[in-house]
């Protein structure tokens, strides 16, 4: 029951964010729309800067990030790929745990769900 609790937490934080940006967006539809699935590339672009920073590979910068700033970057992009996806979805959290569901059983099997019940 507390994971379940849990997964309502983000769902619910998922809402606010996503009310509180369409609050304040200067665009409307398929602008808007487009733009907050661009916003991801941005964010998945900043994980490959912290991994690149983490791992030392541009000599002129050397070590700038940690490790901890690579899960931080990651974290974003679950964000921001969950408000995109509730942008796209009114019913947002029915459709990622349905789809969940068949990553789940085509990458573990069938039985992968019996094994968690």
């Amino acid at each position: 029951m507390a994971d379940r609790a849990h997964e309502d937490d983000v769902w619910d934080t998922i809402d606010r964010l996503y009310a509180w940006l369409d609050a304040n967006q200067a665009h409307t539809g398929r602008e808007l729309l487009l733009l907050r699935m661009l916003k991801l590339s941005e964010e998945v672009g900043e994980v490959a800067q912290a991994v690149i920073g983490a791992t030392g590979q541009n000599p002129r910068k050397g070590t700038s990030h940690t490790w901890d700033d690579v899960r931080s970057e990651l974290c974003d992009v679950a964000i921001t790929a969950l408000v995109a996806l509730r942008t796209l979805a009114p019913d947002a959290r029915e459709v990622f745990t349905m789809h969940l569901a068949g990553v789940e059983e085509r990458s573990l099997g069938p039985s992968s769900a019996d094994v968690r019940a």
